[in-house]
This record gives C-alpha cells, structure tokens and sequence, in this order.
C-alpha cells in the first residue's frame, strides 16, 4: 500500500486511489481560504486543490494539464491537481496559499 506523507501524517491508500479523496477522507485540510466552500468537487476545473507532489503518481491528464496552464497557475510550477491524480506509490505533499494554492508561502508540507 502506498504512503501519503502529508501535515505531518502518514496516510496509506490503495494504489491507484484518487488523491483528492485520500486527502479529504484523512481530514486533510487541502482548499485554502473560500476554496473550502467555493471549488469544482473534484471535475478539475477550478484548480484549488492543487499540490506540490514528490513521488509516484499518474501522468497528468489533459484536464490537470489545462487548468495548471490558465492563470493564477502556470505550468512552470511543480504542481499538481490532486482531484486529477492518482497515487501509485509513496507521495510527500506540499500544500501552499493562495486561493488556489498558487502561492510562495507553505501552508502545509509532509512534516507538517
């Protein structure tokens, strides 16, 4: 079972679990801000749960890869929608602000 390094938990999933739902199910508080009440539930078109992943995962497909192309994203940065990920094997996570968790600053990272 792979693991999921994430606020400072260790979290295990099946392989190929959907991450988003491995985060919200383990009380994670993935969406920053109004994200919380205001975000797609999952479709991948609002770009706020997005993640900076080390580890395997699937490839991203074209949903994750357009919502990172558009603004306040931009797809130079390592990250990833985690409603549009799968986890293949163990993952850190970093979650940063901003209201699509665009930002500079940590919100949350594998340690904690």
């Amino acid at each position: 079972m792979p693991k999921v390094e994430v606020a400072g938990k260790t979290l295990q999933c099946d392989r190929g679990a959907n991450l988003r739902q491995v985060l919200l199910d383990n009380g994670i508080d993935l969406y920053n801000g109004k994200a919380k009440l205001i975000n797609c539930r999952g479709l991948g078109s609002c770009g706020t749960c997005a993640v900076e992943i080390e580890g395997e995962v699937s490839a991203p497909n074209w949903r994750d890869r357009t919502r990172r192309s558009l603004p306040p994203h931009s797809p130079a940065k390592n990250l990833r929608l985690a409603c549009q990920t799968q986890v293949l094997g163990d993952v850190k996570l970093t979650k940063y602000d901003g209201f699509w968790g665009q930002g500079e600053n940590p919100v949350w990272t594998a340690e904690g």
